[in-house]
């Protein structure tokens, strides 16, 4: 279908910043649905520690992409564009606006620009290294991240276990290097795309994190960690929130040591985020305090 009247506004941001009220919010001005693009939301065996929308708002507005995916379902980014953009064909029929949120901008970015295309990969070559991270921790990956492709290993989050071994799997995988399957020609879109960003001072953003933290673990966030532990090898688990929870049941950590790890591992996950969405010249940003009057007058004059 031609869909080249429609737009895509998209929300972006640091976590706890507020992007899933403010996405609410504007699909109801706007009468239309959500779709998530919060990589670590997609899994329905994890609740607590991916701070999904809770029920109410989820019912506040029609919700895609929220816990459909299990951890023992392999589904990668690709995967995710291929869908999200069957699933954006369909609500162009009957919206002229979505919104799309989530603060993985790999994802955004896979369905704004289109993703690279890599080959499939022998799934076991996921398990040896996912293997390998838990004996011999991530500075072994990374320096053989160095190894088969520095050009990678300069420009990659290093501190990201996932991003690392999605690299080396695709140097093991094809003897080529990572490197050599980016930056291809963009894929074009047949819709408009307009991306809002939100943001604050850093300290207050911090406290945000710390915050929601300690609601997590109030909320019940070990105990849910140790119903997954017995899977902690899995790709979808490799996340903050969950690895330093895997460690204090190792042994390896206090639960408080654990719980400041969580703090301080999300504080480092959002500059990180920041630092990629801030990218883009044509986001506009706003204060997460910002008035959503004064948000949805910016974006009609946008569209």
């Amino acid at each position: 279908m031609n869909t080249q009247n429609k737009t895509l506004i998209t929300v972006v941001g640091p976590t706890a910043i507020g992007k899933t009220s403010l996405s609410i919010k504007l699909a109801n001005h706007f009468n239309t649905e959500i779709i998530s693009c919060d990589s670590r939301q997609f899994y329905k065996e994890m609740s607590i520690g991916t701070a999904v929308p809770d029920p109410d708002e989820l019912s506040a507005a029609p919700h895609h992409f929220i816990q459909n995916r299990s951890i023992f379902e392999d589904y990668n980014v690709g995967d995710y564009e291929k869908d999200a953009l069957q699933t954006l064909d369909k609500l162009f029929q009957k919206h002229d606006v979505v919104i799309m949120v989530g603060g993985s901008g790999l994802y955004v970015d896979a369905v704004l620009k289109g993703f690279d295309d890599f080959p499939k990969i022998d799934s076991n070559i996921r398990v040896q290294l996912t293997e390998e991270l838990h004996t011999k921790g991530l500075p072994y990956l990374q320096e053989k991240l160095k190894e088969l492709d520095p050009d990678t290993y300069k420009s990659i989050a290093k501190d990201n276990p996932q991003r690392v071994t999605r690299a080396l799997e695709v140097c093991i995988g094809t003897g080529k290097t990572y490197s050599s399957f980016k930056n291809k020609t963009k894929k074009k879109r047949n819709f408009h795309s307009l991306k809002v960003g939100l943001n604050g001072d850093r300290e207050k953003i911090y406290d945000r994190i710390n915050l929601r933290v300690d609601l997590m673990i109030e909320a019940g966030l070990i105990e849910e960690a140790k119903q997954l532990y017995e899977h902690r090898n899995l790709n979808a688990l490799q996340t903050v929130g969950y690895r330093e929870l895997f460690s204090y049941f190792d042994g390896t950590f206090t639960k408080e040591f654990a719980i400041e790890e969580i703090k301080k591992n999300t504080r480092r996950f959002a500059k990180r985020q920041l630092t990629w969405f801030r990218r883009d010249q044509e986001t506009i940003w706003f204060d997460f305090q910002s008035d959503i009057k004064e948000i949805i007058k910016t974006i009609e004059e946008k569209l």
